[in-house]
């Protein structure tokens, strides 16, 4: 059978390089430096992430803290108040002692907080009077209840509540 076009023969240059061949080999070697690349890369990234696993596992579990212990909700006139000025303005504290001595509490010490750079009133309670310090907040209209935060329990002169003065 005759066919309209003539089948070339291959000619010297193609017999002397095979482009299949060199294809293939060519190929092999890049899967072969992709495999290695592959192997260096999960070495390099396992010992970090293994090590920091390891450093994790033996690490202690962070335990939660012991709850408050709950004390007995004293009347507002066994509770006594340290009034802090935390704003820098003049007579705030005393204004503000003023409001609490209105409302049944004990005023203990008047004058100034340690900084005087609070943007809002705050109530701080100390250790088991936290429901103090709530009812506190709600009588004067702060919503800033927190435990002993930036203020010592000497801070305090014995008070169970201090009510620090913002801005």
């Amino acid at each position: 059978m005759d066919h309209a076009l003539p089948h070339p023969s291959p000619s010297g240059a193609e017999r002397d390089h095979p482009w299949r061949t060199i294809a293939l080999v060519v190929a092999g070697v890049a899967a072969l430096e992709l495999l290695i690349l592959v192997i260096v890369g999960i070495a390099l990234l396992a010992k970090p992430i293994a090590h920091r696993a390891i450093t994790r596992a033996a690490a202690p579990v962070a335990k939660k803290p012991a709850p408050e212990p709950m004390l007995p909700l004293l009347p507002r006139r066994l509770v006594s108040v340290t009034i802090l000025n935390g704003n820098g303005v003049s007579g705030a504290a005393a204004t503000e002692a003023s409001r609490v001595r209105a409302r049944g509490y004990k005023i203990g010490v008047v004058g100034n907080a340690p900084r005087g750079s609070y943007g809002h009133s705050v109530v701080m309670y100390r250790a088991g009077r936290i429901r103090e310090g709530r009812r506190l907040a709600r009588d004067l209209g702060i919503s800033i209840v927190s435990p002993l935060d930036g203020l010592r329990k000497r801070d305090l002169h014995g008070a169970k509540l201090a009510v620090v003065v913002g801005g």
